[in-house]
């Protein structure tokens, strides 16, 4: 059998449309899996809008791209040298694009079967997490942010988010009085828009924040952000997460732990 990097374009462009559609417009040797895509030349043309905020030099560092599709930026931290790269997704269609797209790059990443409420069976933490395109198409997305936190983020957190709304971020105050609502109205309040039914046709998009939201979002979860390279995109680092910080609802409230 001939080895995948070594395919024809006509082989690759066979394998292609076998596994397709895709999301991703990836180039395999030539041949380019997404070229009609609604976004352009995606998600390339959003990459070149960021890359320059993640090291060039990912060398021995350990990467957990969560929501991979069919894999781009797995293949992109591969180029940069990280010495293993792992791709999660829960879709197993993207998987497979996305293990015949890294075996076209002669690119070793491992692939898998896993959502981000189980990223804890990973069992160990990155040096870098990608989590790109993913949170406003979950039920619970704030849950998503503190298990990523809690089990699987070392230093760098890489987020992107679909956002609507103001890109305006208001001050905010640490509380309020219980009959001050007016901060709430504000553009720049941070906001999360609930898709109840299907948005640009997808019924897997529920939800849309602002950048305030984002931002607040991130910083709930015990990230520092470093950087805001382009409008949808936090560079952050993992710091220690605010008190109190419950994946769940607490089983007692304050009140009673104090009985």
């Amino acid at each position: 059998m001939t080895p995948v990097q070594h395919l024809s374009k006509d082989d690759i462009r066979a394998r292609v449309e076998a596994l397709g559609p895709w999301f991703h417009n990836l180039d395999l040797n030539g041949v380019m899996t997404a070229p009609d895509h609604f976004l352009g030349d995606y998600p390339a043309v959003k990459w070149r809008r960021f890359e320059a905020a993640i090291p060039a030099d990912l060398t021995g560092r350990t990467v957990l791209d969560i929501g991979c599709n069919a894999g781009f930026y797995s293949i992109e931290m591969k180029k940069r040298g990280a010495a293993r790269v792992v791709g999660i997704d829960f879709d197993e269609d993207y998987l497979a694009q996305a293990r015949f797209a890294a075996e076209v790059a002669g690119a070793d990443i491992e692939f898998r079967q896993l959502s981000i409420y189980d990223v804890a069976a990973l069992g160990e933490t990155f040096d870098v997490v990608i989590f790109m395109g993913v949170l406003y198409h979950l039920r619970h997305p704030l849950l998503a942010l503190d298990l990523i936190h809690e089990h699987v983020a070392g230093d760098l957190l890489v987020f992107q988010s679909m956002q609507r709304g103001s890109n305006e971020v208001e001050p905010v105050e640490r509380d309020y009085p219980f009959t001050e609502t007016a901060h709430f109205d504000k553009p720049g309040y941070p906001k999360m828009h609930f898709i109840e039914h299907d948005y640009s046709n997808d019924p897997t998009n529920w939800w849309a924040p602002n950048r305030a939201c984002s931002e607040a979002m991130l910083r709930s979860a015990g990230f520092t952000i470093l950087a805001h390279p382009e409008e949808e995109v936090f560079v952050c680092r993992r710091a220690d997460a605010p008190t109190p910080n419950a994946a769940v609802y607490p089983a007692r409230s304050p009140k009673d732990a104090a009985r």
